[in-house]
């Protein structure tokens, strides 16, 4: 029977989790009838992820295991994943078991009625601080209303996506890479399934606050040029606002020569502000220029260290 569906799992120090998420990840897919495989991607954990994974597939040999030299990040994981996947549908979910996996049949399922994406929107989040949901909703709508790509609001990387959207994706190389985007930005027919995201089953988030950042980084410099326009439009503003003041102190030099000028705290102010202004402008060319600097230096998308139950063919070390 052909291979329907690959279900693609990064991994970054989940030991707690694994066993429930292995469990649980397969009683569903052997409960949807359909012929499936479970990639692993071992994301250079610290723990006992790997040695766990091993042990699975040596009992498991519809379970495969990619094993990074080192941690690449989350997002490369899950481009390692699909590139060795081999289903004619592929779906992304994370370990930690807060994308509930009993929905991936009804992906399947809209998969068969036609669509080539099915992302999973989440309606709420458990367990989840006010300033993570505030933060995630707002960033969100903030890339949405900053780029001409439709990015869905409120999804993550828990999708299915059709055989023909990988193999385009595999063509997409940026190193700084927002799957979620990127996926969007390839176009396809999409849909969306909605569910309540939960806690964590077990272990602690892999995605602090700075990796947070970093991802909305990625995604805002990804899809946007709009913040380098917008250092255009503010400098024209300050440029213009700076020459009539400076019009009105020669004016008011010659007018009023006795006048006494003693406004050093507020020049300084105003030194400051502007100053800071350029600085801020300086650091969104930076982010640009420094992600060009990353492309240019063509360097893999990340190393592995071993595969296991995959075939021979299937094994490049590196992903350019």
């Amino acid at each position: 029977m052909e291979l329907l569906c690959s279900v693609v799992v990064p991994m970054y120090n989940e030991e707690a989790v694994l066993n429930e998420t292995y469990r649980r990840l397969t009683q569903v897919m052997e409960n949807s009838g359909v012929e499936y495989e479970i990639i692993f991607v071992n994301d250079g954990s610290r723990d006992k992820t790997a040695e766990m994974l091993n042990e699975i597939c040596d009992k498991d040999k519809r379970v495969k295991l990619i094993d990074f030299s080192r941690n690449f990040g989350h997002q490369i994981a899950i481009t390692a994943g699909m590139d060795h996947s081999s289903g004619q549908c592929v779906v992304v979910i994370d370990g930690d078991l807060q994308d509930p996996p009993e929905f991936i049949p009804e992906m399947i399922k809209k998969w068969k009625e036609g669509y080539d994406v099915v992302y999973g929107k989440r309606i709420s989040r458990k367990g989840e601080s006010f300033f993570k949901k505030f933060t995630a909703a707002a960033f969100y709508r903030f890339l949405k209303s900053m780029t001409d790509v439709n990015i869905p609001v409120d999804t993550g990387d828990f999708r299915l996506i059709d055989r023909r959207v990988c193999e385009a994706l595999k063509r997409v190389n940026e190193k700084n890479r927002y799957i979620r985007g990127l996926v969007s930005w390839l176009g396809f027919k999409q849909t969306a399934i909605e569910f309540e995201r939960e806690e964590r089953f077990a272990g602690e988030t892999k995605y602090p606050l700075k990796k947070m950042l970093k991802l909305a980084f990625d995604g805002i410099t990804s899809f946007s040029y709009k913040p380098l326009k917008l250092a255009s439009y503010l400098g024209t503003f300050l440029s213009g606002a700076s020459f009539l003041y400076l019009i009105f102190v020669i004016i008011q030099r010659i007018l009023f020569p006795a006048t006494v000028q003693p406004g050093w705290a507020s020049i300084l102010a105003v030194m400051l502000f502007f100053n800071g202004i350029t600085l801020l402008m300086l650091g969104i060319i930076g982010e640009y220029i420094g992600r060009i600097y990353d492309e240019a230096k063509s360097r893999p998308l990340y190393l592995i260290r071993k595969t296991r139950n995959l075939a021979d063919d299937r094994q490049p070390l590196t992903r350019d």
